[in-house]
């Protein structure tokens, strides 16, 4: 009698377990379509556009320090020009 109680209880904990499960499962289904589907979808394509505009912002900024750092060798390159130039002067005199 003990062996067939035990397999009573489990078939109907089981049970119970299942039917649980499914009102759960019924239950997020509800709260699913209550949801518009467009937020979510408007909250991906916002965060692409996010990402775009960091890539964008982070390419710029490396086209910005290029050419800054072009721009500052330029000027060390003149002022070593005119610092040589002067000196040549004197030297020559």
């Amino acid at each position: 009698m003990g062996q067939q109680h035990k397999k009573n209880i489990k078939r109907r904990r089981r049970k119970l377990y299942l039917k649980r499960k499914n009102e759960q499962k019924k239950a997020s289904v509800v709260r699913k379509e209550s949801t518009p589907a467009k937020k979510t979808a408007t909250k991906k394509v916002a965060a692409k556009k996010v990402t775009k505009k960091t890539a964008a912002k982070k390419t710029a900024k490396k086209a910005a320090k290029k050419t800054a750092k072009k721009a500052a060798k330029k000027a060390v390159k003149k002022v070593a020009k005119e610092v040589e130039a002067p000196a040549e002067e004197k030297s020559a005199e």
